[in-house]
């Protein structure tokens, strides 16, 4: 096994190799200080966001063939000595320069000059309701006036708090004069939002109190007046914006008011909207047109905002589970309820499992269902937790000190078949008769046999879809177009083993039924069945392992072979040499591909170019064992290889090079050049993988690649071909508009929200033909 380490600026990287699933970070450590230069206790290892402790294995962390572990390496600690010596020296130049870490009498002393102005005035509101004169401005200090949120532009209720000047230096004639408008700041305190505090406001945002209601004989198009709308919702209630009139209607049973609603100072406005309250349309007072009326004369009526829970509608008598406790909803002890910091939600004390004696006086508070077990996550430096899973392993509990972590079955699939279901009879697209795999974890990511180690692969109630022929019995007969199989169970494969003795009877369940209705006739579980029109069963995939080489010539050499498609003629139950009964069957092959060992399916495999499939970086892996082992090798045996090597490099002249293999060009049907000639709004793309017909096999795989859905990652299925020339599944475009977004999903054009989806029927046939299947499912 081996994997990537790369730097975490990606500048470096190296391959690991020789590895294990049960290797040691702190032993991988010392394998990285070999390639990187770099200390094990500088390492700092990154998998999938976890940071690699030692102690544990790369199998404890999932870390799978060929992956990619990042690299931070930590700056060098400097000795204790040098650190002190450092200090010292801060020290001495801080009270050198004045500026210790001890804060000055002076600075203790003084404070801003705003603060202490507002001390006072904050105090004198609290106590006396009167109206202070700040002698200079329009408004008075304690004064009920509109102030304008800058955020949102609505105009909110407020008080005055205090009035003072800007912090513009005076000229020298203007120093005794009353200062402008532009030079005030007044100081309000929202009514309804007092956790904002105190804001300051130029004069612009800020204007009497509006206290008179216009009657509709009175309104007139063109006129400003303050109304109240919701800009989110317009037939709820809103905040109170400006508005100038554009349109008035009336008939004999309705009226209706359109305005100009205007957001803030800075232009921004929504045309043409329709005002709901047309009972409650406000003058705007000009400023200054109160300033003689007195302290609490005329008191404006206090406004309607529109309802802080939209759930309830802020009515006291119902009880609302959003904007009082989620557990009982009751509208009481707001001093007893807790705000949860993520979901915003409030809860009572009492009401809480357990329930709190007390408010907690942790900063932030999370409510159960937001709260994170702190015992179940694991922080950066400490151990991962026990996983159950792992923990049920036969592994975990096994004596054995075998490292049983090399073996290629135990890596695990790094890409997976999506170009068909997994339930899938028949071929695999783009996998040719004497498709050549190193191991069978290949055979399972091109999707041929998905089970790494069984070999069945079936479901009971449906069928089985694939066969491997590893010599699992010795009594099974092979005979190329047709051979004996024998069933599964029977054996005590407990603890981790993979083969064993037969020891009891076979049954015809699981597996063994599966193979059983792929034979065209019912199934009988006691003596079996022979079918006479077996060409109409159900196909099976078949692939012969060179663990048979012993027990049949059809066998490969080396690695995994798929021979093609076989059909079960009969099964039967039978005793074995074990003693015990087991299942056999009969499978002949039924494929219009030549066999891979016959004379036509040599020249097929040579003209398709098909050679041993390996992993990624197999073979690099194995050169470096090489050389390992050429290093370690005694001096003698060194010489001896180097000789050989040498008299071999002396037979075969460099100067020759092999010849490149002429691969038979992918041959496309009539149907299939129509079809392409039809789908002319994808030609581009077609002319492009046309190119890749003299590839072979592989020409499917650049269809498959041009071809991909951007959403899903898979062959598009009921194309949507967009007017950007962009191909996307028809579920997977009306999933993005499902969510509000009418944007092509490639490039973000704008396709609008009444756009057609048409599927490109077409596109649709020739991926078809060239992809059988794989649309099931789908």
């Amino acid at each position: 096994m081996w994997i990537q380490v790369r730097t975490m600026d990606g500048k470096e990287t190296h391959r690991v190799d020789s590895l294990s699933k049960l290797t040691k970070v702190d032993e991988l450590r010392v394998k990285i200080m070999e390639l990187f230069k770099v200390e094990p206790e500088r390492q700092r290892l990154f998998y999938r966001g976890k940071q690699m402790e030692d102690g544990h294995t790369i199998f404890d962390y999932n870390v799978g063939l060929n992956d990619i572990v990042q690299l931070l390496v930590r700056q060098k600690v400097a000795p204790v000595d040098v650190v002190k010596n450092m200090d010292k020296e801060a020290e001495l130049s801080d009270s050198d320069s004045g500026c210790g870490s001890t804060q000055s009498e002076s600075d203790k002393s003084s404070t801003h000059g705003e603060v202490e102005g507002q001390t006072p005035s904050t105090s004198a509101q609290t106590n006396t309701p009167e109206l202070i004169d700040a002698e200079f401005g329009f408004y008075k200090i304690n004064e009920l006036v509109d102030a304008r949120d800058l955020n949102m532009g609505a105009w909110f209720e407020a008080q005055i708090t205090n009035v003072t000047k800007t912090t513009k230096t005076p000229t020298a004639d203007a120093t005794e004069a009353q200062p402008s408008e532009e030079e005030i700041l007044y100081h309000v305190k929202y009514e309804d939002y007092p956790e904002n505090g105190v804001i300051p406001l130029l004069t612009k945002d800020v204007r009497p109190r509006a206290r008179t209601l216009y009657q509709w004989h009175q309104l007139e198009p063109g006129m400003v007046v303050m109304v109240n709308y919701n800009p989110d919702d317009p037939k709820e209630r809103g905040y109170w914006y400006d508005a100038e009139i554009q349109k008035k209607r009336e008939t004999r049973t309705l009226r209706e008011v359109y305005a100009k609603i205007i957001l803030g100072d800075a232009g921004d406005s929504l045309n043409d909207c329709r005002i709901k309250y047309l009972t409650e349309i406000y003058k705007i007072e000009d400023p200054g047109s109160l300033t003689d009326a007195p302290a609490g004369s005329e008191s404006p009526q206090k406004r309607s905002n529109g309802p802080e829970c939209k759930h309830c509608k802020d009515d006291l008598k119902k009880n609302c589970r959003f904007c009082n406790c989620h557990i009982c909803g009751i509208k009481q002890d707001p001093d007893k309820q807790l705000l949860c910091d993520e979901c915003d939600m409030a809860y009572h004390t009492y009401c809480l499992n357990p329930p709190l004696t007390s408010i907690p006086e942790d900063e932030d508070w999370y409510c159960p269902g937001c709260r994170n077990d702190a015992s179940e996550v694991v922080l950066a430096g400490e151990k991962l937790k026990e996983s159950k899973k792992k923990a049920k392993m036969a592994s975990a509990s096994s004596s054995s000190q075998r490292d049983w972590g090399k073996g290629m079955a135990c890596v695990g699939r790094t890409k997976e078949c999506t170009i068909v279901p997994s339930n899938h009879y028949g071929p695999i697209p783009g996998v040719p008769v004497g498709s050549l795999w190193k191991f069978r974890v290949q055979v399972s990511e091109a999707g041929v046999h998905r089970p790494h180690v069984a070999g069945i692969h079936g479901r009971s109630n449906d069928g089985a879809f694939s066969l491997v022929l590893a010599g699992g019995y010795e009594d099974d007969v092979d005979d190329g177009n047709e051979f004996t199989y024998t069933g599964s169970g029977g054996r005590d494969l407990s603890g981790n083993k993979r083969t064993a003795e037969q020891s009891c009877d076979q049954t015809l369940t699981h597996m063994n039924r599966a193979v059983a209705l792929n034979c065209n006739v019912p199934v009988n579980d006691k003596n079996g069945a022979e079918s006479k029109n077996w060409k109409a069963g159900k196909p099976v995939r078949v692939v012969r392992s060179c663990k048979g080489r012993k027990h049949s010539k059809y066998c490969p050499e080396e690695g995994n072979r798929y021979d093609g498609i076989y059909k079960v003629v009969k099964y039967w139950p039978a005793k074995g040499k074990s003693g015990f009964l087991v299942w056999r069957y009969l499978l002949k092959r039924d494929d219009d591909e030549p066999a891979p060992w016959t004379r036509d399916g040599k020249e097929r495999i040579k003209k398709l170019g098909l050679t041993m499939q390996y992993p990624a970086g197999y073979q690099k892996e194995k050169e470096n064992k090489n050389e390992v082992d050429e290093e370690s090798a005694t001096p003698n045996k060194a010489k001896r290889k180097r000789k050989s090597q040498g008299s071999e490099s002396s037979k075969t002249s460099p100067s020759k090079t092999p010849k490149k293999i002429k691969v038979e060009v992918f041959k496309l049907s009539q149907q299939q050049k129509a079809l392409i000639r039809s789908d002319k709004l994808n030609k581009k793309l077609w002319d492009e993988a046309m190119e890749s017909l003299s590839l072979g096999p592989k020409f499917l795989n650049k269809v498959e690649e041009v071809f991909l859905c951007i959403c899903c990652q898979e062959v598009v299925f009921q194309p949507i071909t967009t007017e950007c020339q962009h191909n996307v599944c028809r579920e997977c475009l009306q999933r993005s508009f499902k969510a509000d977004v009418y944007t092509c999903p490639a490039c973000r054009h704008d396709l609008g929200k009444n756009y057609s989806m048409d599927v490109n029927k077409p596109l649709q046939d020739i991926l078809n033909q060239f992809f059988p299947g794989y649309s099931n499912g789908r």
